[in-house]
């Protein structure tokens, strides 16, 4: 097993700069950039880590972080704990995770659970829960908490978020401009679940700027599912009379929308195109290939685990803050 000893001599430095390094507790000391790029390429390479119960006993800290994530079936949350993983890691910290499978109740257990067992920060993807559920478990202990999203401001609580609005706005405008689009499905979840009212803000604004009215007959509401998405494609062929194009507000929705219509005897894109959002990999496996709103959820996990660090590494004076992450379309064939 990989010693400290053996991190300073891979880096050449001294074993207190791989400690300053790690536990980043000693600011009266200056350590470059290149220093620290050394010290962690080095932690990397050999695999080191730390020695958590020795560190606990001195610092009286866990090292242990808490992440609740909505559903680690689907990729996109299961890349973004990889991310929060790899990044505490590094620092010598455990990630025990919850899957709340997008319900309520769910969220609240973690709540409880994690307010009862000391952990040293908090990382969470919520749908539901409200400031006043951060207060009562979060702000008396002095937790460290970053959440996923916009939609839950606290003034104690960083949050890492993409537009969702602004990006489904911008992927129906290149719908409607370049592919020539008008008649519009949109498949949801419940106005409860908060991205998706954004994400039908700006599917709206892009029809409104276009002066194109949006047929309700057209909305269709289920879950984050590819079950979700294929009982959505039956309600529609039931319906009759496809819309031209369908948002799904998901790609695991959006895979499932494909995989029953064609079952059901409909082309994609030549009978009803499809725009998803969030490029999981499974996007460029399903036929024809999804056109898709990415986000980038590695590096929403590291920015969610680094801002969880910055207030564990300076707990005074330390502001609230808000890192909005990039958005791009992805065009493939579903459209």
């Amino acid at each position: 097993m990989p010693t400290m000893y053996d991190v300073a001599k891979l880096a050449g430095v001294s074993q207190p700069t791989v400690s300053r390094v790690l536990n980043d507790n000693d600011t009266s000391v200056q350590i470059s950039d290149e220093t620290r790029q050394r010290v962690l390429a080095a932690v990397a390479e050999l695999g080191y880590r730390p020695n958590i119960l020795a560190r606990s006993l001195r610092t009286q800290k866990t090292q242990t972080l808490a992440l609740m994530i909505a559903d680690l079936s689907n990729a996109f949350y299961h890349r973004i704990a990889r991310a929060v993983q790899d990044v505490a890691h590094l620092q010598g910290y455990e990630v025990l995770i919850f899957n709340t499978e997008h319900l309520y109740e769910n969220e609240l257990h973690f709540c409880e659970v994690v307010s009862r067992r000391p952990v040293d920060g908090v990382i969470m993807a919520p749908y539901h829960l409200t400031v006043e559920d951060i207060d009562k478990y979060f702000i008396p202990t002095r937790t460290p908490v970053a959440i996923l999203g916009q939609h839950l401001y606290h003034p104690e609580v960083d949050a890492v978020f993409l537009d969702d609005e602004r990006a489904s706005y911008e992927a129906i405008r290149w719908m409607i401009g370049e592919r020539g689009y008008k008649d519009f499905g949109f498949l949801g979840v419940p106005d409860s679940l908060r991205p998706g009212a954004r994400r039908f803000r700006g599917f709206q604004r892009a029809l409104g700027e276009f002066d194109l009215s949006f047929d309700p007959r057209h909305l269709v509401i289920s879950d984050f599912s590819l079950e979700g998405g294929a009982e959505a494609a039956q309600e529609y062929l039931r319906r009759g009379n496809l819309p031209r194009a369908i948002y799904a507000i998901n790609d695991l929705m959006a895979i499932g929308l494909i995989l029953s219509l064609q079952e059901g005897g409909a082309r994609v894109p030549d009978d009803v195109a499809v725009l998803g959002f969030d490029d999981i990999p499974e996007a460029r496996i399903v036929r024809p290939m999804l056109t898709t709103i990415a986000q980038y959820p590695r590096e929403l996990g590291r920015n969610l685990a680094m801002a969880v660090f910055e207030r564990l590494n300076h707990p005074e004076g330390y502001s609230r803050r808000a890192i909005e992450c990039e958005f791009r379309l992805i065009v493939r064939d579903s459209t």
